[in-house]
């Protein structure tokens, strides 16, 4: 084997939140040498923001900022100081339920239903509640924790349905472990309250109260990131694409032919490429027991000021049929920067119904948007080419458009690799798959380069990438790989981006 072309002690794969995470640490500590590389000339990684022709913002996927770690708030403030650059939000989320918003968590605020449904949820969940006292057994699925947890009633109207349209894998196919704090588990003494004084439960869960950047997207977050970290240690772009991972020789091939050396590899490539790459038929055979589906971000840009029964909706759940998406997102309320200026003239592609308007004439806004995500897989297929026109159909059919609304933009990107299913296989597959990588020297941290959903939000994924060069530096355990519980149920203090660096400043690489 020749001597590559560039040796570096840590090199990092993608410029997503982790890999960004991972190059932020080792800059920081400035003790072994390293690289970052990515194919994409714009860091961001599936935490990127697209821009249509008529100059509408879309991420690529439901993205807003809540953190369970000082050190991640201490670079995106760094990156984006400003109190101008953030807007912040009380999450305000409804489920769209027999033609009715019920306020979210849906199997909190039963109380918003038709009374005949209010009692099969409630008969559910009495149910429930007996099963959970005399149970010697855990739930072996999803499935099975919906029912113990929730009942039958709420899991027919809404968990498995509305489940189905996220994971496109049945519940019955999906581990529990993963849950945490992702899903409230309703508490029957203030359901049965809420039911009989006719009122609604307040919000649940970590993201109750989110931030998102004036101006450039969830993107621009990462671009600003990325330009804190010296220039000459990114490698984007054409540059920076890997064809080949030489695991036996700590080598990465360039799409340019360069190569690079490494002593650890910090990759947040899909595990399942990334072991194709590596080309290790043993690895390839066992990550193929893990599952993934394809998710399709659509956007929508409409002419006209935003309706009131609009309002300020943030995000919206639909587990019922009558539309393909299971949640939509008014991203025209996240910012005003991520659609056009009411004074910009844009034409009308069409109108809701499908119809041409007799006049396409450029006219000014007010304009508003919607973001709508749609899962794919081999167990819950789609058709592709008619995607769009059937998600506008739907936001017409579930009251979100009317039909003679003026549609000035359209957007829609598959992106193969959208949700790391909790399978059933899952942990089986990755307590062997990690360790034999590591073993290797690779390091694989990411949301679909480690596989799993519960550490798969940005501060989670940028905290991969920062605790992986930790534990390569120092040894230092990775809570957030191996603890998924542990720290969302804290609030992660220990590493500050200023304080404390020197405690990590080894120069030499952990045995």
């Amino acid at each position: 084997m020749n001597r590559p072309d560039i040796s570096v002690d840590v090199l990092v794969i993608g410029a997503g939140p982790t890999g960004l995470g991972a190059a932020k640490r080792l800059n920081q500590i400035n003790g072994p040498s390293w690289l970052i590389v990515d194919s994409n000339e714009t860091p961001g990684g599936l935490a990127s923001t697209d821009v249509t022709p008529e100059g509408f913002l879309f991420d690529v996927g439901g993205h807003v900022i809540f953190s369970h770690y000082k050190y991640f708030d201490d670079c995106i403030d760094e990156a984006l100081p400003k109190p101008d650059d953030w807007y912040t939000h009380q999450r305000i989320s409804y489920v769209r339920c027999k033609n009715l918003w019920v306020p979210y968590p849906f199997q909190n605020n039963i109380s918003m239903l038709p009374k005949e449904d209010q009692v099969k949820c409630m008969d559910g969940m009495i149910d429930a509640a007996i099963e959970c006292r005399v149970a010697n057994t855990k739930p072996k699925n999803f499935d099975e924790w919906i029912v113990r947890m929730m009942g039958t009633g709420i899991a027919d109207l809404f968990m498995r349905p509305y489940n189905y349209k996220v994971w496109a894998v049945p519940t019955t196919k999906m581990q529990c472990e993963w849950l945490g704090e992702r899903v409230a588990a309703p508490d029957l003494k203030t359901v049965t309250k809420n039911v009989i004084l006719q009122r609604t439960a307040g919000n649940w869960g970590p993201n109750a109260t989110f931030r998102f950047p004036a101006r450039g997207g969830t993107g621009g977050i990462w671009i600003a990131v990325a330009d804190t970290i010296p220039k000459e240690k990114k490698f984007f772009g054409e540059k920076g694409t890997v064809t080949k991972v030489d695991a036996d020789n700590k080598t990465v091939i360039l799409k340019d032919g360069t190569s690079v050396g490494y002593e650890r590899l910090i990759t947040t490539m899909a595990v399942d490429s990334l072991v194709e790459s590596v080309g290790d038929k043993e690895l390839i055979n066992l990550s193929k027991g893990l599952f993934y589906s394809s998710t399709h971000v659509i956007g929508v840009g409409i002419r006209g000021e935003r309706p009131e029964r609009i309002g300020d909706k943030c995000w919206l759940y639909f587990p019922e049929d009558d539309c393909p998406f299971y949640r939509a997102t008014i991203f025209s309320n996240y910012s005003p920067n991520n659609q056009p200026a009411a004074s910009a003239k844009l034409p009308t592609l069409q109108l809701a119904d499908g119809s041409i308007p007799s006049s396409q004439e450029a006219s000014e806004g007010p304009y508003w948007s919607i973001m709508l995500e749609v899962s794919e897989s081999s167990m819950k297929p789609v058709n592709t080419a008619n995607l769009l026109k059937e998600s506008i159909q739907g936001l017409v059919n579930t009251d979100m458009l009317k039909p003679t609304d003026e549609i000035v933009s359209t957007y829609h990107r598959r992106f193969d690799h959208g949700y790391p299913t909790p399978s059933l296989e899952r942990e089986g597959v990755l307590k062997k798959l990690l360790p034999a990588l590591q073993a290797k020297g690779i390091y694989s941290r990411g949301r679909f380069g480690s596989w799993r959903y519960e550490v798969g939000n940005q501060d989670h994924s940028f905290m991969l990438g920062v605790e992986a060069a930790d534990n390569i530096i120092n040894g230092a355990t990775e809570l957030t790989l191996n603890y998924p519980d542990f720290v969302n149920g804290r609030k992660n203090d220990e590493r500050r981006l200023v304080e404390g660096a020197q405690l990590f400043g080894k120069n030499t690489l952990k045995n």
